[in-house]
């Protein structure tokens, strides 16, 4: 149910406060340290961050899929890391026992993740199961009452953190591809469950991805989520509302890097001029506005949709492909524009260019939208 207009415009507004002035102005330590701030965290505990999806009677706000969105274009403000922290619990972490949860499923995890309390963790991507998502081998073999994982999983977000684990992995083996993958709840503290460290990573510092080892580890069959071999649906289902949701984080990132970009045009001189007087640096600027502005007017769009009940496989998919390549651009772009002083730490400039380029890969990469909205136009669901 939505919010009515003067409570979902003091949310956005709150967000918008938080993140000017808590997290703007931690974003170079953060970086630095490899590490959100447990200050931040705690704030994002009590402003109900982490149940944005979560459905009021579990604890969480419960937001439509246009609100979401629009709490995702002001927590795209400021780096990505901060919103990866309540990134798995919003979306594919919690996703998977909102849509396909049994009551008792629900009435145990729900609650937890909507405060923080829990942080949960989507994992699919496996050492030779990136893109090609149906080639899953963890393997989860029934033995009475159990299921006994094995296997590793590989750059799993917040796994360092995780309270549980939405887990996909296989319960047929004679079943190639996606007919033979079940989805489960895996509480992380479960023996024979393991954690590597921290990867070191291009961009995104305060974010983790880590691999998550399975050694005959037992997993109750009360834990699966919906049916034997629906995995691959489950998964599915998750990743095409999370796509909308990093779609509009994308946004917001391309909105505070124009930002930064005119308020630096207006003060930077050469020639005896500023920056901004000049008609290439015109073009750029507009070229970046205007597509910051079409994957926006998409994002509220398939957003709606979604709320109204329509599939949106492949809006998701194209409004992924279009807002996480054009925020790359325009990453690209603001280099250029700073010139030398987008290239050096202290502007931010380049620590934004680095941590926009995984928004091409992960959850579905730019060629993996392509292929699903291509399938969709030639099956007639255009």
């Amino acid at each position: 149910m939505a919010l009515d207009a003067e409570t979902r415009d003091q949310l956005i507004e709150t967000v918008r406060r938080f993140v000017r002035e808590k997290c703007v102005p931690a974003e170079a330590k953060t970086s630095e340290d490899d590490r959100v701030p447990d200050s931040i965290i705690a704030e994002m505990r009590a402003l109900g961050l982490f149940g944005l999806s979560i459905p009021q009677e579990y604890g969480g706000l419960g937001l439509t899929m246009e609100e979401e969105v629009l709490v995702c274009f002001e927590l795209g403000q400021t780096s990505p890391a901060f919103r990866s922290v309540i990134g798995t619990n919003v979306g594919i972490g919690s996703q998977g026992v909102v849509m396909f949860g049994t009551d008792e499923q629900k009435n145990e995890w729900l609650p937890k993740l909507a405060s923080g309390e829990v942080v949960a963790s989507f994992a699919l991507t496996e050492p030779g199961a990136g893109s090609d998502a149906a080639a899953v081998k963890v393997s989860a073999i029934r033995d009475g009452d159990d299921y006994v994982v094995n296997g590793t999983k590989r750059f799993i977000t917040n796994a360092n953190r995780a309270g549980m684990f939405t887990l996909m992995a296989r319960t047929d083996p004679s079943r190639k591809g996606a007919g033979g993958i079940s989805a489960f709840i895996v509480p992380a503290k479960t023996p024979g469950v393991s954690v590597g460290k921290p990867e070191k990573k291009m961009g995104q510092q305060g974010a983790h991805i880590c691999d998550v080892i399975f050694e005959n580890a037992r997993v109750p069959a009360r834990l699966r989520l919906g049916a034997e071999g629906e995995g691959f649906k489950v998964a599915m289902q998750v990743l095409d509302r999370g796509r909308l949701h990093i779609s509009g984080v994308c946004v917001g990132v391309a909105e505070r890097l124009i930002s930064e970009c005119v308020n630096y045009a207006r003060e930077r001189e050469q020639f005896g001029q500023r920056i901004g007087d000049f008609q290439l640096i015109q073009a750029m600027l507009a070229d970046s506005k205007t597509e910051a502005y079409a994957a926006r007017c998409m994002v509220l769009d398939a957003a709606k949709k979604r709320d109204s009940g329509q599939s949106i496989t492949m809006e998701a998919a194209c409004t992924k492909y279009f807002a996480s390549e054009a925020v790359g651009r325009i990453a690209d772009r603001a280099v250029q524009i700073f010139g030398g002083a987008g290239y050096v730490a202290d502007y931010g400039i380049e620590r934004f260019y680095r941590d926009v380029r995984i928004f091409r890969i992960y959850e579905g990469t730019s060629q993996i939208q392509q292929l699903v909205i291509a399938r969709n136009l030639l099956k007639g669901d255009a």
